[in-house]
Order: C-alpha cells, then sequence, then structure tokens
C-alpha cells in the first residue's frame, strides 16, 4: 500500500512527476517554427531535435538513475534529478543560438529521467502484476490531462510574450513537485532495503533481466510502440500547421489526441483485473494493425492526402490502442522484477528508448508534407510488436505472471 493515505493523491503525484518529459516536450511544439526563424535554421526538419536532443539526454540519464535509487532511496534522486532539470530550463531561457538551445535541452533529458525512472520504481515498490497495471493505467490517464492541455498553454503563451517564457513555467511545475514529493510522500525504499552500489551487483541484475525472456519480448515491444507514439510527437506541428493548415488551431487537437489516450488508459485500469493483461495487449494490437492498414489502403485508393476528419478518426482509434499498451507492458516487464526495481526500471527504460527513439527520428524525418510516413510506420511497426509477442510461451508467461 502507498505510503500517502489517499490513493487519489499518490496518483496525481506520481502522474505530475513522470509527465515534466511530455510537458517539456509538448508545451514547446506551438513555438518550433518562431524557434526556426529566430535562430535561422536551414532545414525544416532540423527543429525536430529540439524534441530528439531531450530524448537522447533521457536515454542517458536514465541509466544512472536506477541504481542510484536501488541503493540511495526514491527520494533523493529525484531532487538532484529535478534541479538539473531545472538548470536546463535556465540555460534555455538564456541560449543564444540553436546549438546552445539543443544543449540545455539534453540536459533537461539527463535531469528529468530521474523523475522517470525513479517513479516508476515507487510504483513497482508498492504494486504488482494486475495492480500496479491499474495504478499505471490511472497514472496515465492523469499525466496525459497535463501534457494534453501543454500546448494550448504554449501557444497562449506564445499570445503574450515571448517563447523562452514556456521553460519559466516548466521550472514552477518542477519546483511544485519536488516540494510535493518532499512532505507529502514517504520514502518507499528504506535503508533495510537497499543494496550496496556495485558495478558486480549491477552487473548481475542487468543480465537476470536480460535472460528473463518475458521482460526481454515486452520492453522491445514497448519500445516499439512507443516509437511510433514519438513519430507522431515528431511530425505533429507540420502534420497539422503544413498539411491541415491548423496553424492556432494546432494545440487543442494536439490535445484532443493526448486525451483519447487518458480514456483508453482509464477504460483499461476497470479491464485488466478482469481480463488481464496478456489479453488487452494482443487485442489492441490487432485494433493497430487494422485501422492503420485500411487508412494506408483508403489514401492509396484517393490517391491523395485524406481529410482532417478522417485523420483525426484514424488517429483517435489509434491513441486508443496505444493508452492500452503503454501501461500493460511496461508493467508487464517490471511485474518479475521488485526486489531491483531501480535496475530494472533503468534497464527497461533505456531498451525501450533504444528503440523508440530510433524509430521515431527515422519517421520524423521521413516527412514529406503528407501522413503516409506516420501512418505507414504504425502499421510496420504494429505488426513487429505483434510478431514480437508471439515468442512469448505459455509456460513462462504462467511462471512470470501468477
Amino acid at each position: 500500500m502507498q505510503s500517502m493515505k489517499s490513493q487519489f493523491e499518490f496518483v496525481c503525484l506520481m502522474a505530475l512527476l513522470m509527465s515534466l518529459a511530455a510537458l517539456a516536450i509538448d508545451a514547446i511544439l506551438p513555438a518550433l517554427a518562431i524557434i526556426r526563424t529566430e535562430f535561422q535554421v536551414q532545414n525544416v526538419n532540423d527543429t525536430q531535435f529540439v524534441i530528439s536532443s531531450l530524448f537522447f539526454g533521457l536515454s542517458i540519464g536514465q541509466l544512472f538513475y536506477g541504481p542510484l535509487s536501488d541503493s540511495y532511496g526514491r527520494k533523493p534522486i529525484i531532487y538532484f534529478g529535478v534541479i538539473l532539470f531545472i538548470l536546463g530550463c535556465i540555460l534555455s531561457v538564456l541560449s543564444t543560438s540553436f546549438e546552445i538551445l539543443l544543449l540545455s535541452r539534453f540536459l533537461q533529458g539527463i535531469g528529468v529521467a530521474s523523475t522517470r525512472i525513479v517513479s516508476l520504481a515507487i510504483v513497482r515498490d508498492q504494486f504488482t502484476g494486475n495492480s500496479m497495471a491499474k495504478i499505471m493505467s490511472l497514472i496515465t490517464m492523469v499525466f496525459v490531462i497535463v501534457p494534453a492541455i501543454a500546448p494550448s498553454i504554449g501557444q497562449i503563451i506564445l499570445s503574450f510574450t515571448k517563447w523562452r517564457s514556456i521553460f519559466v513555467l516548466l521550472m514552477a511545475l518542477a519546483l511544485i513537485g519536488l516540494i510535493w514529493l518532499k512532505f507529502r510522500l514517504t520514502e518507499t525504499h528504506p535503508k533495510e532495503a537497499r543494496s550496496k552500489l556495485s558495478l558486480l551487483q549491477i552487473k548481475l541484475s542487468v543480465i537476470e533481466l536480460w535472460q528473463h525472456r518475458p521482460t526481454l519480448i515486452h520492453t522491445i515491444s514497448s519500445g516499439i510502440i512507443f516509437g511510433a507514439f514519438l513519430g507522431y510527437i515528431f511530425s505533429a506541428q507540420q502534420i497539422f500547421q503544413e498539411i491541415y493548415y491548423l496553424k492556432e488551431e494546432f494545440p487543442y487537437y494536439f490535445g484532443v489526441l493526448a486525451i483519447a489516450i487518458g480514456i483508453s488508459s482509464f477504460i483499461n485500469s476497470k479491464l485488466v483485473e478482469k481480463f488481464g493483461m496478456l489479453k488487452l495487449v494482443k487485442y489492441a494490437l490487432y485494433n493497430l494493425n487494422i485501422t492503420s492498414a485500411l487508412y494506408l489502403a483508403y489514401s492509396l485508393y484517393l490517391a491523395e492526402q485524406p481529410s482532417l476528419l478522417i485523420f483525426m478518426l484514424y488517429m483517435l482509434i489509434s491513441f486508443g490502442s496505444m493508452g492500452i499498451l503503454f501501461g500493460n507492458l511496461n508493467s508487464l516487464a517490471m511485474a518479475p522484477h521488485g526486489h531491483i526495481a531501480g535496475v530494472a526500471s533503468a534497464f527497461i527504460s533505456t531498451l525501450q528508448n533504444v528503440f523508440s527513439i530510433t524509430l521515431a527520428v527515422v519517421i520524423g524525418m521521413s516527412f514529406n508534407q503528407t501522413t503516409l510516413p506516420l501512418v505507414g510506420g504504425y502499421l510496420i511497426l504494429s505488426l513487429l510488436a505483434q510478431f514480437m509477442q508471439s515468442f512469448t510461451r505459455k509456460n513462462e508467461l504462467a511462471k512470470s505472471y501468477p
């Protein structure tokens, strides 16, 4: 049971901490065109590095926070990471070139990795199996609401002041999360449960994770699906503003799609204890496969870009599947490793990012003024994830998830 008296408060705090990375991404999206102009970025697609540089920092940072939190406790490690994130935001406010901005975003990514990795370990400290999937679904439902409105907030800030003020908002939210954590959550990984930090122990833990077949399969599957989602994040501003000419309206359409993930996550929290994670993952992948294939077939039949209505319907259905996949695949991967939750969280997230960022960059840089690279990526990657899931063995799953 969580150390907070209210499960609702626990979910909200974890959601805020986990959403800092998403906030750092989504709030800046409406400003990408302005940043491109201010820093005279020649290649239009290069502005996507404002997003991907944060993810590269995230990938590196999360290698360290998991093992450190197993040895020194969860809360001190989050404190350190959030302070680093705030320093990155300050550097963004003061940036005088595109290169410095990318460096500051990289620093933000290294810092915010702590909230993503350690928060997941905190949840695993107290929940497992379908119960963890339920809590993760509720956390996902709450934290997507904040990033969903982030582009709208970014757009409002741009209408009154400069884009750098967006980072001031991010600093304020990070401080709120830090104070909330300090005074309202008891340390979930007490001293008697901590392991001594040693390279040998980390190596043994990583070997254990690498040799655990279901964990590896669900981690790679999650990375593939998250890569498809990030492909959308990298391309969203160009799709809505350059294909459908929704410059000022872009944040609202973006928000509607993000809320779809929240709704499906809530539905998943109600279904997972009845049907189980594996069955829900199976049908969510089927849905993503079929809808992507139908959209591509319709696009080829029209020989032109489908209407905004058709695109939004497709994305709503796809995001409905992703809301189910995110929480369940992560929980399936983490479930057997409560004794090394910090290292497991770092290992799983790092391996996910190796796949997701690489695939997302390919999708994002393939943008050609149509939605075909994005939807084609969704189809290929959902089929690949389904192929990965076929390698699971029933007896292994039964042993890992009783």
